[in-house]
């Protein structure tokens, strides 16, 4: 039985940054990871959505190809991953492991770190084919 509390979710996040190749394991280390079971109100309207399954994880901070060491960020990268929205798609495909999904959106987030953008992305991604 696959266990799908928020203590499960963010030891499988865990495994998913521990198992990115070295460089970019090291640059994300100080990444903060962050497990909630629901966007707040306040993600949802900064990115103009209003259905909260749609919002299965979020970077928030600023990319690597954006940060200087003039301009130090004062607060700390994170990446939130959404419980409840997760759930409902790994429900919905039914194809794929809860491991699979919550390592697929992790990777997605940390790509944002990087300073990749949706588009980027998704040119590489092969998720959904």
């Amino acid at each position: 039985m696959t266990r799908t509390d928020p203590d499960s979710f963010e030891a499988m996040a865990r495994d998913a940054l521990a198992a990115l190749p070295s460089p970019f394991a090291e640059r994300s280390r100080d990444v903060l990871l962050r497990v909630e079971d629901w966007p707040d109100a306040d993600m949802l309207a900064d990115l103009g959505m209003t259905e909260p399954l749609e919002l299965t994880g979020l970077y928030d901070g600023i990319p690597l190809t954006e940060k200087s060491v003039s301009d130090p960020a004062p607060f700390p990268d994170i990446v939130w991953l959404f419980r409840e929205p997760i759930l409902a798609e790994w429900r919905d495909r039914g194809d794929v492991t809860l491991q699979d999904l919550v390592a697929h959106v992790v990777v997605h987030e940390i790509a944002h770190h990087f300073g990749w953008s949706d588009d980027d992305i998704a040119e590489i991604d092969r998720w959904w084919e």
